[in-house]
């Protein structure tokens, strides 16, 4: 119960933070160049032309007005009509959504596979040849633009061993399966690096601790003292690390989504800055914003289930 009176209390606090997400986002929006009545019209519009669209937008309109508006169609779930598909941006959304939300889960599972293996054998094996190598690795891995890792994964698995596609989504469930494999394998490795240097210090640090020392002195096992004390509470700041890095990988799927021509959120949202379609991309970044808040919860509640002393308030 207390648990439940946390988590709505947290859903309320999201109120204000996303009222000024709608603010900053319709703002921005309206500070970029061009116009959009005369991006969709071309350039051999005439004027008349482009004032009717202006006035069917409701771009004409002063912007307290158009937010005012803006609010009041969100706070109703309507989002508004594509100007560039022709189709209501909440079902957009939603289509693509589902493409980058599996891209990311898929990507974070791919990373915690990796970390949290080489993480605790760089521990165990502190200032060893295998510590060395997976800290090297991991310096590779953040070092490297995601771009480049794509196209190396494309040459290798795509194009010389013909065990993946290059890109695109496919039709069924297993196309879209191994559509995935590549790009949630890019996605995924400065993450995986990251957490492989956060967990090797922190397993190297709370095996120093003193409650370390005396559960060994209690007698207990020494698996039960790696995983009940030592894994346990070192995965406290990696799930914080994990949740940043998922909040990322959510904004920061557009290069991997167009390497690979896959029709997400990310490629939406490009399509939709230089056609200024302003409805999709002030419905994209509201809806990245919202799941960012979400992902920050659960990690909150995470905490107290690694960690019994983080009290829920």
């Amino acid at each position: 119960m207390k648990q439940l009176n946390y988590i709505l209390k947290r859903i309320l606090q999201m109120i204000p933070v996303l009222f000024v997400v709608t603010i900053v986002v319709f703002l921005m929006i309206h500070m970029l160049p061009g116009d959009p009545a005369r991006t969709l019209l071309g350039e051999r519009a005439t004027y008349a032309q482009v004032e009717a669209l202006q006035i069917k937008l409701g771009l004409n309109r002063p912007l307290p007005i158009q937010y005012w508006l803006f609010l009041k169609h969100l706070f109703r779930l309507d989002l508004g009509n594509s100007v560039l598909f022709g189709v209501p941006v909440a079902k957009l959304l939603l289509r693509r959504l589902s493409l980058t939300l599996s891209l990311t889960l898929f990507s974070g599972f791919i990373a915690l596979l990796i970390s949290l293996p080489l993480g605790y054998i760089a521990a165990a094996r502190k200032d060893r040849v295998a510590d060395h190598l997976i800290r090297t690795g991991a310096l590779i891995a953040l070092s490297t633009p995601i771009f480049w890792i794509a196209l190396l994964l494309m040459m290798l698995f795509a194009l010389r061993l013909r065990w993946l596609p290059v890109g695109g989504w496919g039709r069924t469930p297993l196309e879209h399966f191994m559509g995935l494999i590549l790009p949630a394998f890019t996605l995924s490795l400065s993450t995986a690096a990251l957490l492989v240097r956060n967990l090797r210090n922190n397993i190297v640090d709370i095996s120093r601790s003193d409650y370390v020392d005396f559960a060994r002195s209690k007698g207990l096992s020494e698996n039960i003292v790696r995983a009940r004390h030592i894994l346990r509470n070192s995965l406290i700041s990696t799930a914080t690390l994990l949740s940043l890095q998922l909040a990322h990988m959510l904004g920061g799927s557009v290069i991997t989504e167009t390497v690979f021509n896959l029709p997400g959120l990310g490629s939406l949202m490009i399509q939709a800055i230089f056609g200024r379609d302003y409805a999709v991309v002030q419905g994209g970044i509201f809806v990245i914003a919202v799941m960012v808040l979400f992902v920050n919860l659960i990690t909150d509640v995470l905490y107290s289930l690694l960690d019994p002393r983080v009290a829920l308030d």
